[in-house]
């Protein structure tokens, strides 16, 4: 009784208990022979099909954001990376609430102007309207609805990008107290300019032709970071790794990140031997700082104290001097990303006299 006229539904239990159902139209042929059409085993998008046999507009109940963002995240979703489909999880959480028992096409710009200044998470909005934006242009693209996207034109919150540099005084700091292989992460991360999850998964068989061959996670780029110079000597690069490569271990991965028991660093494991070297690094200044030197150890420590592991990329774009070549690897097609976001050290420039 559920049904719309002439949709019929077909049920089966299997033997494990598992029951199999889908949807079907009771329609004729062209020979006025009784045929049953299928419509799927997705009760909503089977209304939709329904209706359009029926020469009917859709149900209502069936343009609900509800079955939208349910189609998005079966369908959409798993096709992006893991880090993509956490954040976007994230952003549908905090959409659902509001939305879900919406149609979509009674959201207008000022819903979503409204959603935008009612939320704490400023930045974090902005993130939650973009997803809305391509849930939204799917939907027509899979006829949900005709109207223009709402999202369209619509000022999002201003964002200041991290502006925190790691100057050498902090990494050095860091760096003589962190084990072996927190500074074989630390020198990775900076010799490559990678993201950290890119760094992790660097292993021995990349490494082919004199280069460190990487698959960014987050956006497929591939790119080849030499090893050796022109002249067949190593690059920094190429010195850590052979550095990695000759300290005995057990052999457990061929991960080039890894403990000196053989395991490789994950990023909860990284984290931690991060934080606490950090924190050491910010206790060991405050220690050795005499009554003089006092006010400028407390600075120190709490510049290190705000030294995140995700700093690395945006000190290697910032250390290079060549804006085309920081941009190149860090792998962005654009240079305005890169000199917007990671270069954090202001341009050099000339006295008046």
């Amino acid at each position: 009784m559920d049904l719309p006229p002439r949709m019929l539904r077909r049920r089966k239990k299997f033997k494990s208990g598992k029951i199999w159902e889908s949807f079907y139209y009771n329609g004729r042929d062209d020979d006025g022979k009784r045929i049953e059409i299928p419509l799927g085993s997705d009760l909503n998008e089977a209304k939709r099909k329904w209706a359009e046999l029926e020469c009917k507009p859709a149900p209502t109940e069936t343009g609900t954001l509800n079955y939208i963002f349910k189609k998005y995240e079966t369908e959409v979703i798993p096709t992006k990376a893991p880090r993509t489909q956490i954040d976007n999880q994230w952003c549908l959480k905090q959409l659902k609430p509001v939305f879900s028992n919406t149609h979509i096409d009674s959201v207008t710009p000022q819903h979503i102007a409204i959603y935008r200044d009612k939320r704490t998470a400023k930045v974090r909005a902005n993130r939650e309207i973009a997803l809305f934006s391509h849930i939204f242009n799917l939907a027509r693209e899979w006829g949900y609805t005709t109207k223009e996207n709402p999202c369209r034109g619509i000022r999002k919150n201003r964002e200041k990008p991290r502006d925190f540099y790691v100057d050498a005084e902090v990494w050095n700091a860091v760096y003589k107290v962190a084990p072996v292989e927190l500074k074989d992460a630390m020198d990775l991360a900076y010799l490559t300019g990678q993201r950290p999850a890119d760094v992790l998964k660097m292993s021995l068989v990349d490494i082919k032709d004199n280069a460190l061959e990487v698959r960014q996670n987050k956006t497929s780029k591939y790119l080849r970071i030499l090893l050796k110079k022109e002249d067949g000597t190593n690059t920094e690069l190429g010195d850590v790794i052979e550095r990695i490569k000759a300290r005995p271990r057990k052999v457990k991965s061929l991960h080039l990140l890894a403990t000196p028991a053989g395991t490789p660093l994950n990023k909860p494991t990284l984290r931690i031997r991060f934080d606490k070297a950090r924190d050491d690094a910010a206790t060991k200044v405050l220690q050795e700082a005499s009554d003089e030197s006092r006010v400028d150890a407390e600075v120190l420590a709490t510049r290190i104290r705000q030294f995140q592991f995700r700093d690395i990329r945006p000190k290697a774009a910032s250390d290079i001097a060549d804006l085309a070549a920081a941009s190149a690897l860090l792998g962005h097609t654009e240079q305005e990303l890169t000199r917007k976001v990671y270069v954090r050290k202001g341009a050099t420039v000339k006295p008046t006299r």
